[in-house]
């Protein structure tokens, strides 16, 4: 019995670790919408529905606003600096007036800053519109190109796709350049079964695009430098590096401060709230002691690191520098060897990004008897 019930588990075990890879693997996809009355969300959920259908990308819908619209109000609100994460962008809108909603216009005028770090630069985008009479659609539709275009987005157009299979008895939103819903036209239910149809379609076209860019993508940057550009999960899977839990602050300080787009941490060799191998050098330690010691402070850093990033050390656009100091006696010399664990676990672990300048140095005591302290900057995104 307990042998049938350690084997159940086991494939349960296999059979989340499958699961969990294949959902890493997929391309994900945001769709993010302004919507006024719902229209723009039921467009939403068929264009999500046309990117998951082929199982190789994950659609998120998000908001770009908050809405008291109970249609809407449980639908999540999306941050200016998360677009970035994504493989590609469905941007939804209703028209005013011949151009985008105010809603949408205003968290896209909050996107400079993606825009001068290039961060959206070669991600594909398309649009839909949510259309009132139809009048002024293309106008909005362009209005929303021009925007993404400056970007430096790839633009992934609709063209005639589905166009045969349309309702052609009734007028329909469909357009070349994304797919509208004319809500103001009531004779039928809008968005119409064929406005479902084309958002469907346009979906299932842009998810196509998306995981062929990000796997292109992918393979770029893993032909450009090898292991360096892989992802850093996978490189810490596959090197079986482990990074420990947060070390707790010992004082009245943070584990991290970021100012800009860098990150600064101080760390020690702790671990498991005790000090690995404390002491000075040549006394009470030895140099393979202290070089151990090295490798748990650095560990520390890169814990401290990635909750910095939020959880994605992807994130991490470059070590910039890293200050060894160790304990040793006044004559000691040979402090660059000490510090060589700390710089090669960077360097496999970021690849081309975790190459650094360094200084080391030794000092007579260090805090809470440590044989090592490591002071590191990062930049991120």
């Amino acid at each position: 019995m307990k042998k049938t019930y350690s084997f159940l588990i086991g494939i349960l075990v296999l059979f989340i670790i499958n699961t969990a890879m294949a959902q890493e693997q997929k391309a994900k996809v945001l769709v993010l919408i302004y919507s006024d009355n719902g229209g723009t969300y039921e467009l939403a959920k068929e264009i999500a529905k046309g990117i998951e259908s082929g199982q190789k990308v994950q659609a998120t819908i998000k908001q770009v606003k908050a809405s008291e619209n109970p249609k809407l109000k449980n639908i999540p609100v999306a941050t200016v600096e998360e677009l970035a994460a994504y493989d590609g962008i469905a941007f939804g809108s209703p028209v005013y007036f011949g151009n985008i909603s105010t809603g949408m216009s205003e968290f896209l005028s909050k996107t400079i800053g993606l825009w001068s770090s290039h961060a959206l630069e070669g991600k594909p985008a398309t649009v839909f519109m949510s259309a009132g009479s139809g009048a002024g659609k293309e106008l909005a539709l362009q209005s929303f190109w021009n925007s993404l275009a400056v970007h430096g987005m790839v633009l992934v157009p609709n063209g005639i796709s589905g166009y045969e299979n349309i309702d052609k008895n009734i007028p329909q939103g469909n357009s070349v350049l994304g797919t509208t819903s004319l809500a103001s036209l009531n004779s039928v239910e809008r968005p119409s079964r064929s406005e479902r149809y084309l958002a469907e379609v346009q979906g299932k076209n842009f998810a196509k695009v998306a995981f062929a860019l990000r796997s292109d993508e992918n393979t770029k940057s893993v032909n450009k430098v090898g292991v360096a550009e892989k992802d850093v999960n996978q490189v810490l899977r596959d090197k079986n590096i482990v990074l420990p839990s947060l070390p707790k602050p010992v004082g009245n300080y943070e584990l991290y401060a970021r100012s800009g787009n860098l990150i600064f941490i101080n760390q020690v060799a702790l671990k498991d709230g005790k000090i690995v191998n404390p002491g000075k050098v040549g006394v009470d330690v030895t140099e393979e002691q202290v070089k151990e010691a090295t490798t748990v402070t650095m560990l520390n850093v890169l814990a401290i690191l990635k909750e910095a990033v939020g959880g994605d050390l992807n994130r991490v656009k470059k070590c910039v520098q890293l200050i060894g100091t160790f304990n040793t006696p006044d004559t000691y010399t040979k402090h660059a060897e000490l510090m060589n664990p700390a710089s090669n676990l960077t360097v496999e672990v970021f690849g081309e990004k975790g190459k650094h300048t360094r200084n080391t140095s030794g000092a007579s005591s260090l805090p809470v008897g440590s044989s090592v302290s490591i002071q590191a900057i990062f930049e991120v995104e």
